[in-house]
C-alpha cells in the first residue's frame, strides 16, 4: 500500500475529507478503484448547469483531470508524485442534467510518463465524451 492507494481506499470508504477545490467545484470522489483504473458516478447540481441545461465543457475537463489523477494514484510508488502534462477531450454528445458514469484506465507506464484514457457515459450508457491524458512523475 502507498500513500496514494491508502487515500483511494479512504475515498472509497467515505472517510477522506475532500480538498477545498474538490468541495468548491463539487467534483465528488471515487466509487471504486483497482490496479490501473478508477470509477465514479456524478450528477451535476442545477447551479453547475448552463442556461440550456448542459454541463460546461471546462467543467467536464476538470472532471476528467481529477479522474486521471485518481487513476494515476493506483500505479505510482510510495516516493512518486505527478502532474498532468497533457489532456485532450473529444465531446461526442451533450452532458445534461443526468447521472453520469466516469471511468479512467492507465494505458501505459514508463519510468516518468503515465498515459491514460477515460470516458463519461450518460443515460443508456451513451458516450458523452472521451479523453486521454499523460501524467509526468516526479520524486516526492
Amino acid at each position: 500500500m502507498t500513500w496514494a492507494t491508502e487515500m483511494l481506499d479512504n475515498m472509497k470508504r467515505g472517510k477522506h475529507q475532500m480538498p477545498p477545490v474538490t468541495e468548491t467545484l463539487q467534483l465528488g470522489l471515487i466509487d471504486d478503484w483497482g490496479d490501473g483504473w478508477v470509477r465514479k458516478s456524478w450528477t451535476p447540481k442545477p447551479e453547475l448547469l448552463q442556461q440550456d441545461g448542459t454541463v460546461f465543457g471546462g467543467y467536464i475537463a476538470a472532471l476528467f483531470d481529477q479522474l486521471f489523477a485518481f487513476a494515476t494514484m493506483t500505479v505510482i510508488t510510495e516516493d512518486e508524485a505527478f502532474r498532468t502534462s497533457h489532456l485532450a477531450i473529444s465531446f461526442m454528445s451533450l452532458s445534461r442534467d443526468e447521472s453520469l458514469n466516469l471511468e479512467a484506465n492507465v494505458v501505459s507506464r514508463s519510468r516518468r510518463l503515465i498515459t491514460l484514457e477515460a470516458r463519461i457515459k450518460g443515460v443508456a450508457d451513451q458516450v458523452r465524451s472521451i479523453a486521454t491524458a499523460q501524467q509526468i512523475t516526479t520524486q516526492r
